[in-house]
């Protein structure tokens, strides 16, 4: 895994970024500290920063040169078939000078052009740049597993694995308002945009070519679109589905297994990681797994599955319990590694979990997917009920308006039953589109305008064209709603938290269910096969069954959740109310309504929190990231 950055522009002006493509390199040191190094042509510059998994001599080094020397590339992520590939080539004739992926990557690209990504097993965001034609070749994974930023004004192109290296190199930072208001409603950005004008992200399963003297920049898609309509096989049997799902996963995680360092698990005592590691078990003697848990919040720890877990399949186990301390000690290394504004909290213990994780293995297998492909999510079992059973509706609406009256929020066992329910009869009420947005949301977009200092109603209109467009992939069938959170939830929160809180700890994670084989293979299935009745995730339960634990097979999903409210309320009352959210400094940075910004802080305060702080956590993270960032 690395980090990757570079700039194309006129010859006259690629000088003047000497300075700026270093410190862009230096900034992603955390993703690659084995090695790093630059290239320079007249009009292109290209940055790179090692972290070493497959051949880890220095032949693999980037950037990395073919052997004519026309072409060279910088490239992140890991190709798992890499070696049936290289296989392919070498019968065609081709030699190679490493034993590793990026130069297979780089001579189908020579030989194939952009037709091989098709072909490619892996996760990647990679640039080649081509000598001869003053070209830049482009493309991100099917799945947006690793990151791209991007950056052009007809004139430059500036790209980079993070916001926090584009942001090493000169170009106006202005908020980009509309992205502001998804932030406050889901403390994340959806992509394309960031939370910078002309800032992009670079689209999944897309590739690009910039020739700098055209001055054109045009995206093409090199795969298919795993969900569409009348894309269901209603064919296969439940039970053969079983069996190649297995297949699938199995053949998944054995190949991820692939690497010359240690390879560990993430072993949260969840279906999805216990199935992850439980397969991995079977190929990897004493493979190494992690787990994270709190001594003195027992309503977010859920090590006792874990160790369960891991006796039964004879892991090298490894638990961290951690005290509210250790998490606070490392909030603020946490909020430097944010490049853009993110408030998922449980970026803190992910982040834990991997720095404690790094000091024994290089690499770790995680569950990440499952959720959002199989109906993981309370939302979704929701959903369901409320399609096959209408008189919950008219229950959950006769009892909100009590429990409204009751405090509610996410941090007691009871208090979040109350907030469920409400949420749930909040959002029977509305069509399927604005209900899926609400309960993906914090807050609602009038809540979030209110919040904003200027609130233009042209932004509600732009808003809701975007929103609009996050939920164009929804319809009636079920799957729609796994395929919209694969492209809303999990491309743009789960996936990004993953990323930025491994590789600041330089350590690569790998993510079996993602495999593409295995993605549109559940795509194909009819909905019923993931989720019915009160079951969710159901084939792959029944795919793993014979491997685990039954009290783990047959438990509820637990959140990745952080006691959040008693930070508020003691260690970091302070610094809210004299940094973050002080009065006098929102006045002064004239981004949000002060008034507005009090009664959330009141809130906070009271007996009935609600949301109030999961959008406290938010708006720390975007004035943390404000501070070192803009000002």
């Amino acid at each position: 895994m690395c980090g990757i950055t570079g700039i194309i522009t006129s010859s006259e002006e690629a000088a003047k970024y000497f300075s700026a493509i270093k410190s862009a390199t230096i900034s992603l040191q955390h993703r690659g500290p084995d090695n790093s190094g630059s290239f320079a042509d007249f009009n292109a510059l290209l940055g790179h920063t090692r972290l070493s998994i497959i051949d880890t001599s220095n032949a693999s080094d980037q950037p990395f040169y073919s052997t004519d020397g026309r072409y060279v590339i910088v490239y992140n992520g890991e190709v798992f078939n890499f070696k049936e590939l290289r296989q392919e080539l070498m019968q065609k004739g081709v030699a190679f000078q490493t034993s590793g992926d990026t130069e297979v990557l780089l001579q189908l690209y020579i030989h194939e052009g952009a037709r091989f990504l098709e072909r490619v097993n892996g996760f990647f965001a990679f640039a080649i740049y081509d000598k001869l034609q003053k070209s830049l070749f482009l493309a991100r994974d099917r799945f947006g597993i690793k990151p791209l930023f991007y950056f052009w004004d007809g004139n430059r192109f500036i790209f980079a694995s993070e916001m926090k290296a584009l942001l090493q190199y000169p170009f106006q930072r202005k908020i980009d308002s509309v992205s502001l208001i998804e932030y406050l409603q889901l403390n994340y950005i959806p992509a394309p945009n960031t939370m910078l004008e002309g800032v992009k992200k670079f689209p999944v399963g897309q590739c690009a070519k910039i020739t700098y003297n055209d001055r054109k920049l045009t995206f093409a898609p090199f795969c298919k679109e795993p969900y569409f309509e009348g894309c269901e096989d209603k064919s296969i049997t439940y039970g053969d589905a079983v069996k190649k799902f297995y297949n699938l996963f199995e053949d998944s995680v054995q190949k991820r297994l692939l690497a010359d360092v240690p390879v560990g698990t993430f072993l949260s005592g969840g279906l999805d990681s216990s199935a992850v590691t439980a397969v991995a078990a079977l190929h990897k003697k004493n493979i190494m797994s992690f787990s994270i848990g709190y001594k003195e919040e027992p309503m977010f720890d859920e090590t006792q599955y874990a160790e369960m877990v891991a006796k039964k399949l004879g892991t090298d186990h490894h638990t961290f319990r951690l005290d509210n301390s250790d998490l606070f000690k490392e909030l603020y290394n946490i909020l430097d590694t944010l490049g853009e504004p993110f408030g998922d909290s449980s970026s803190i213990p992910m982040y834990i979990l991997c720095q404690k994780a790094r000091r024994h293995v290089k690499v770790c297998l995680s569950g990440d997917g499952s959720d959002e492909l199989m109906g993981g999510y309370n939302k979704h079992l929701a959903e369901y009920k409320l399609r096959n059973n209408p008189n919950l509706k008219t229950l959950s609406n006769l009892a909100a308006p009590f429990l409204k009256l009751l405090p509610y929020s996410r941090n007691t066992l009871y208090g979040n039953k109350i907030r469920q329910v409400i949420r749930f009869a909040d959002g029977a009420k509305l069509n399927n589109g604005d209900r899926y947005w609400k309960w993906a949301s914090i807050a609602n977009a009038d809540k979030a305008i209110s919040l904003l200092n200027v609130k233009s109603g042209n932004l509600g209109h732009l808003f809701s064209e975007i929103k609009n467009s996050h939920l164009s992939t929804l319809d009636k069938n079920f799957n729609s709603l796994f395929y919209t959170d694969v492209k809303l939830v999990l491309q743009n929160d789960m996936l990004v938290k993953t990323d930025l809180m491994s590789m600041a700890n330089s350590l690569e994670v790998r993510v079996p269910f993602l495999d593409y084989r295995l993605v549109e293979f559940l795509f194909s299935l009819p909905f019923e096969y993931k989720i019915g009745g009160s079951t969710q995730k159901r084939i792959l339960r029944d795919a793993v069954s014979h491997l685990l634990p039954q009290e783990v097979v047959t438990r509820k999903k637990q959140g990745f959740e952080v006691p959040l409210l008693k930070w508020f309320k003691t260690e970091l009352k302070g610094t809210i109310e004299s940094l973050w959210l002080d009065d006098d400094y929102i006045i002064n940075q004239g981004i949000f309504d002060v008034k507005q910004i009090r009664i959330l802080k009141k809130q906070l305060q009271s007996s009935n929190p609600q949301d109030v702080v999961a959008q406290i956590w938010g708006l720390i993270a975007f004035q943390h990231w404000y501070k070192r960032n803009i000002e």
